[in-house]
């Protein structure tokens, strides 16, 4: 069984996310009380965000590279970044260690493939919404991803900040989530992208009526299928 590594800490609730993920599905796999074997380097979210909102990305990659060294070099034989913005930084880390990092919009499209789908509707920070590095690889695939209208997104980016990631689940917040859900689905969206981790914390696969990939449990599993 290899050892995953996981960068953490952004923030923190998905990582518990993670952590329980991966061991019930590596106990449901092998039985027997089998846990899976896991590093993790928790980062300090408010340094992550401090140069997020200075646009620092010098710094964020800098950042993750070390993490992801420091990770390497305690034993890790496969790398997660535990965060789908983060993800933008990937191409670097992957450069900067010698195990493989396994990509959580790979893993993803994986997923939207298996269904046929073609046009799907992505969730997550402004940045991952607004930014090219993860519609412009589901593009490769022949997958068109929409996105809410500005309003709708700082809406989105503010509740994964200010609720989210301390663990606030709020009905009012749910309910305007699920109204930009159907928004997009309107808008020809066959599939929603949970496209932060915090995310599946307040939407489920039940709240709507097209397929939902929730990309922390999509992630945690691929995990252990490499680690097995």
């Amino acid at each position: 069984m290899k050892t995953i590594g996981l960068i953490g800490g952004m923030g923190w609730q998905s990582t518990l996310e993670y952590y329980r993920i991966i061991n019930e599905t590596m106990l449901s796999r092998t039985g027997n009380g089998h846990a899976a074997k896991i590093i993790i380097d928790s980062l300090d979210f408010g340094e992550v965000e401090d140069l997020i909102h200075r646009n620092d990305f010098a710094g964020l990659t800098t950042m993750l590279v070390h993490s992801a060294r420091k990770l390497e070099l305690a034993g890790a034989e496969l790398l997660l970044i535990g965060a789908n913005t983060m993800h933008f930084v990937a191409p670097e880390v992957s450069r900067n260690v010698s195990i493989p990092l396994v990509h959580i919009v790979d893993v993803t499209i994986e997923k939207i493939r298996e269904k046929g789908l073609s046009k799907v509707g992505l969730l997550g920070t402004k940045f991952t919404m607004e930014q090219d590095f993860f519609k412009q690889r589901l593009m490769q695939h022949g997958i068109k991803a929409i996105v809410p209208e500005l309003v709708e997104r700082a809406f989105i980016h503010r509740t994964i900040f200010t609720e989210l990631f301390i663990g606030k689940i709020n009905p009012v917040s749910k309910t305007r989530f699920l109204k930009i859900i159907g928004s997009l689905i309107e808008g020809g969206a066959q599939g929603i992208i949970l496209g932060c981790t915090e995310i599946p914390m307040l939407i489920k696969q039940d709240d709507c009526p097209v397929p939902v990939f929730d990309t922390t449990l999509i992630h945690s599993v691929a995990a252990v299928d490499l680690a097995k």
